[in-house]
Order: C-alpha cells, then sequence, then structure tokens
C-alpha cells in the first residue's frame, strides 16, 4: 500500500493551499447528502471548471459529508488537469481512509492523475497493487500516461502484457497507443497498429480514424493519410481539420484550399481550427481573393472575436499585399498577444517597411509584452530588409543580453544577410566562424546572396562549398554561384556549375507566376502561349519592351531588357495592364527569386506607364513605383 504523503487529521484537516479556506466561507448546509455533493462536482469537472471543483470538495470536506467512491474520480480528475501533485496526493490519501481503493474508476483516475503530474512511478505503482484481475480501463489509462510522457517502449511492453493477459482492447488503447506514433521514427509502429485496427475491427471507430490521419500526417506521410481520409464512410468536423491541418503543416496549400471546397459540398461547417488552417494557406499562395471570402465566413459564423483568427487574417493580408488591412485589424484588436505583434512586425518586414516595423517592436517592449525567437526572427529581418544594419545588431545584442534567448541558425542568417546587405562580408563571415551552433544552409545561403549582390567570387566559392555539404539538393544554391560568376562574367565557372547540375541531375524548378483578376487566377509560366489573350499579352509585352528601349540610359540595359522578354512575371504584368483600369495598384505572386533583367524591366515600366506594381517573390515584397523598387535593388 501507497504511504500516505501528507499527514490528515479527522478533526482538524492539513490541506494544501488549494484546498484551504475559511470556515465561515463553507455551504452551511450540513446536511446534504454525498449524492448532491457528487452531482455538483461532476458538473463542474464536466465543465472544465477544475478549481471550483477542487473548492466544492472542500466545502464537501468541511460541512462533514464523507467522500465515496463516486467522489474521488472528479476530484482527482481537477486535480490533473491543473497539475495539483500534491492535492492528487493528499485525496490518495483520503481514499485510502474511506476505503476506496479498490473501485476500478478511482484507480483510473489515480492512475491518470499521476501520469498527468508526471509521477509515473507512482501511476505503475497503483496500477500494480490493484487488484490481479484488472479492467481494461486501468490498462489504458497507465498506456495513455506513459505516451503522454515520451514513454512508448512502456506503453509498448503494457500492451503486450495485456494482450497476454487476455485482457480486451478497445478503441480507448489504439488511441493510446497511436497518440504515441506522431513522430516519423515511430511510423512503422503507427502503420503496425493502423493494421491491428483494421483486424480487430476497430477502424471503425471514427476517434481512432481521427487519429490515424493525423499520426500520418504528423510524420510527413501525407499520401497515406489522404488514402485513410477518403476510405474512412464517416467523417466529422475533426477527421477535416486534421486533413487539411495536415496538408498546411506540409507545405501543400493547393490541397489545403480543394479540401476545404470539398468540405463545403459536404455541408459539414468550418469551425475556428479550419479557417486558421484554410487562411495559412491563402497566406502562402498569396490567394486575396479566397482569403477574402474566408473572412466574409469568419464574421458570418462569429469567429470575429477569435484571437487566432484575427492573427491569421493579419498574416494573410500581409502576405497578400495588403498591408493596409492587415494593420486596420491589428489596430482594432482589443486583445493583442505576441504572436499577434510577430504577425505585424512580419508584414511590414516583408514589404520592405523596417522603420515601422521596428518602431512597432520598440511599443510591444513597452507595454511589457516579452519577445521570444519568432519575433525576433521577424524584427531582424525587417531590418535586414530596410537596410537598418546598426539597429539589427543592437537587437540581435538584445536577445542574449536583455531577454537571455539563445540565438538560432534562424537568427544568424538574418544577421548575416543585415552585414552581407551592407556590404560588410569579412565581419559576416567572422559571425559564422564565431557561431555557438553548426551554421544550417541557411547561414551559408545568406552569406553565398550576399556575395552575388557585391561580386565577390572567393567567398562565393567558399560558400558555395560549405552550403552544398548541408543541402546538396538545394537548386537555388548553384543558380546564385551561377549568378555570381555571370556578375563577373566568368563563363568557365557559370559552365562548371552547370556541369554539377548535370552530373548530379539537378533541374531548375520551373517559374510561374500568377495575378487575381475577377476572382481568377491567370498563371503564366515562362514563354506561355496558353491563356486566352495570348496574342494581346504579346503585343503588349512587345509594346512595353519598345518603351523601355527609348528610356534606358546605357545599351546594356537594353540587352538585359530583350533578353528575358518572356519571362512568366513580365507575361503576368503585360496582362494585368491589359485587363486593369489606368492607376490601379497591380500584385503579381512569383514562386521563385525574381530575376535582374525582370526587376529592372518592372522598375522602368513602373515610370512609363505610371502604375504601382507589387511583386511577391520568395524572399519578399518589391514595390515598384516611378522607376524606383522598394528593395534598393537589394534581395
Amino acid at each position: 500500500m501507497i504511504k500516505t504523503p501528507f499527514t490528515l487529521h479527522c478533526r482538524k484537516r492539513v490541506l494544501p493551499r488549494h484546498l484551504q479556506t475559511k470556515r465561515n466561507n463553507c455551504n452551511t448546509t450540513t446536511t446534504s447528502s454525498s449524492s448532491s455533493w457528487n452531482t455538483q462536482l461532476r458538473e463542474l469537472a464536466k465543465e472544465c471548471q477544475y478549481q471550483k471543483a477542487l473548492n466544492l470538495y472542500r466545502q464537501m470536506l468541511l460541512s462533514n459529508s464523507t467522500p465515496n467512491a463516486f467522489t474521488f474520480p472528479f476530484a482527482l480528475k481537477s486535480c490533473a488537469a491543473l497539475s495539483l501533485l500534491t492535492s492528487g496526493q493528499l485525496l490518495h490519501s483520503q481514499l485510502l481512509k474511506t476505503g476506496c481503493q479498490s473501485d476500478p474508476f478511482v484507480q483510473t483516475a489515480l492512475i491518470s492523475m499521476y501520469c498527468k503530474c508526471s509521477s509515473l512511478q507512482s501511476a505503475r505503482k497503483v496500477f500494480d497493487e490493484s487488484p490481479p484481475r484488472r479492467l481494461t480501463v486501468c490498462h489504458n489509462a497507465l498506456i495513455s500516461g506513459y505516451t503522454q510522457n515520451h514513454q512508448l517502449e512502456s506503453a509498448v511492453l503494457l500492451f503486450c502484457q495485456m494482450r497476454l493477459a487476455d485482457v480486451s482492447v478497445n478503441a480507448v488503447t489504439m488511441l493510446g497507443l497511436i497518440r504515441g506514433c506522431m513522430v516519423p521514427v515511430h511510423l512503422v509502429f503507427g502503420m503496425s497498429l493502423h493494421c491491428f485496427s483494421l483486424k480487430c475491427g476497430l477502424d471503425s471507430d471514427l476517434s481512432v480514424g481521427n487519429c490515424l490521419v493525423t499520426m500520418y500526417v504528423k510524420c510527413g506521410s501525407v499520401e497515406l493519410a489522404r488514402k485513410l481520409f477518403d476510405m474512412m464512410p464517416e467523417k466529422g468536423l475533426i477527421t477535416w481539420n486534421a486533413m487539411i491541418s495536415g496538408y498546411a503543416q506540409n507545405g501543400l496549400a493547393t490541397h489545403v484550399l480543394d479540401l476545404y471546397q470539398e468540405m463545403e459540398f459536404s455541408s459539414v461547417q468550418p469551425d475556428p481550427v479550419t479557417l486558421v488552417g484554410v487562411l495559412s494557406s491563402c497566406a502562402n499562395l498569396g490567394a486575396q481573393n479566397f482569403g477574402n471570402e474566408v473572412e466574409h465566413k469568419i464574421e458570418c459564423n462569429g469567429f470575429g472575436v477569435n484571437l487566432f483568427l484575427k492573427n491569421s487574417l493579419i498574416n494573410m493580408h500581409a502576405r497578400c499585399g495588403n498591408l493596409v488591412k492587415a494593420r486596420a485589424i491589428f489596430d482594432s484588436m482589443l486583445e493583442k498577444n505576441l504572436v499577434s505583434w510577430t504577425a505585424i512586425i512580419g508584414g511590414y518586414g516583408m514589404h520592405g517597411q523596417g522603420e515601422i516595423a521596428v518602431q512597432l517592436f520598440d511599443e510591444m517592449i513597452r507595454r511589457g509584452i516579452k519577445p521570444d525567437g519568432a519575433v525576433f526572427v521577424s524584427v531582424l529581418s525587417a531590418c535586414s530588409h530596410a537596410g537598418l544594419t546598426d539597429r539589427g545588431l543592437d537587437y540581435f545584442t538584445a536577445m542574449e543580453r536583455n531577454y537571455v534567448l539563445q540565438p538560432g541558425c534562424e537568427h544568424y542568417s538574418c544577421v548575416v544577410d543585415l552585414l552581407g546587405r551592407a556590404g560588410r562580408l569579412k565581419e559576416a563571415r567572422v559571425l559564422i566562424e564565431s557561431m555557438p551552433v553548426e551554421p544550417d544552409g541557411a547561414v551559408w545561403g545568406a552569406l553565398l546572396g550576399a556575395c552575388k549582390i557585391h561580386k565577390n567570387v572567393k567567398l562565393a566559392e567558399l560558400a558555395f562549398d560549405r552550403v552544398i555539404k548541408l543541402e546538396p539538393t538545394n537548386i537555388g544554391y548553384y543558380v546564385l554561384l551561377s549568378n555570381t560568376y555571370s556578375e563577373v562574367e566568368n563563363s568557365e565557372g557559370i559552365l562548371r556549375v552547370r556541369v554539377m547540375m548535370r552530373e548530379r541531375r539537378l533541374k531548375k524548378d520551373p517559374g510561374y507566376s500568377y495575378v487575381e483578376y475577377k476572382k481568377r487566377t491567370h498563371l503564366f509560366v515562362a514563354g506561355d502561349r496558353s491563356h486566352p489573350q495570348t496574342e494581346k499579352i504579346y503585343t503588349m509585352l512587345g509594346k512595353l519592351e519598345d518603351l523601355v528601349k527609348e528610356q534606358s540610359e546605357s545599351k546594356k540595359n537594353e540587352e538585359l531588357i530583350s533578353g528575358m522578354g518572356v519571362h512568366s512575371e513580365r507575361l503576368a504584368i503585360a496582362f494585368a495592364i491589359l485587363n486593369t483600369e489606368v492607376g490601379m495598384e497591380i500584385l503579381v505572386i512569383k514562386n521563385l527569386r525574381v530575376c535582374g533583367d525582370c526587376h529592372l524591366f518592372i522598375k522602368l515600366v513602373s515610370k512609363i506607364v505610371d502604375r504601382r506594381f507589387v511583386v511577391r517573390d520568395t524572399t519578399r515584397f518589391h514595390h515598384f513605383e516611378n522607376g524606383v523598387c522598394s528593395c534598393n535593388d537589394y534581395w
């Protein structure tokens, strides 16, 4: 028998602070039966009002009512939910004195309480001291406890013992085990559990199916998750959310929007969890019209005050080019958390408005909100995009000095980019070599990008050698090195890169650009002639190139402008000019980094046609207006 953790006196009970109160605050009705107290306890626990449940239990004791086997499970559940191990131990002592320890529901509640309070040794002791004929619920409680505490091996061993002892297995058993297989290293065992569920007919349980879908997507096996999803005869909201969130987490934004539309056709109403995943995908794709429709749905469904959705809307509008709307939502929020500030700071940063981003960061600090690593990435990136070198370095130093935050590779890559923009390549290299952690591909890639801008071939080759060892199949780094050679007219270097790519069977991802017009997405690839307006588009593009050549100040610029006439972003620009009203801003989304030739072309076109062009590539937003780009030709 477990020793009583605390001394308990019948007349004067010694209780922890959570169970203490003044006697004159108690319910004065001392004749209430245990049944009445238990009913109230059950309702409070059911409504997740755990502190109130413990307060009620305390009143029950002070009213001289005796707790019984129906009382303790609700009180123990409340201690578990609040992680009050000491209070739970005291309840254990009390139930031993009342002789309730043999009740299976009490045993299960005890095991669960100890597991949720990370006291697995005590949980196992309760399990081992329970009657020889242990019930399924006790096994399930301990199996779930093991997986919750990342001890899958112990959970599997207990499951095997359970099978040998001929204890029946149910859906709850499977849920406890499957939840321990949410990382790729445990996927094979998770698949074996899936097979076992099929064999035992437990796969028809909706909760088991939902858990298996979640397991597959968290392990990166999205195709297996979708196959299971399609085979499920019944799909609840949780099922749809699991698949939508899985696609979103794995970067499959187009699949998210397609599946969301299927969900709508199935007459399943979304909840905030659904819509957060959809908004995230709209942000990734730059699907502004789709995002606006989701925003309307949020208002119609009464989710407008949901903080998670507000934060997602800020991110969506900022990444879809509508920074004004993002700021309006931010300013209208009565409650703002760290994620809200991170989203709006990141939004201004990616649009090149670093001054406003740092003002917001400083305002956040003044309001007493403690920054984390994510918001420092946003503000450092903002400083980099805006060329605020000294300000960015100050923030980097403050991370560890003022906030005891250890910078990670993502922070170092921002600072390398920051120094690189300022031409301080030697300092950037010294910083990398002094890093307390191993530099990753993003760090060396930032240095490589800086070398390209400043035409430092020797350092670029060093950075390339390092980064290619870490990410040998990342085509972007080969392109950066090739472009560096191109900047200094080193044809031999360009040829070496091409040979290297051919030997490694690497191909550059096809570039594409798209614009939204009249609620339709018009997508273009290089040399595209599939659009219904192809002839008009190419005619417009030819006129634009002729006008740009007339305005060009150098022969080299003329060559650059005419040499890449059919890149996707040029076709998108020509289409948008053809179809939109004079003076209207044009937003183009591109899947790759915009090339230097097209960057120059769009700058000059913006001056000639008196239009504002906003182009989002993989690194940032470019705002072209009157012949100037917000990136100051560094991206």
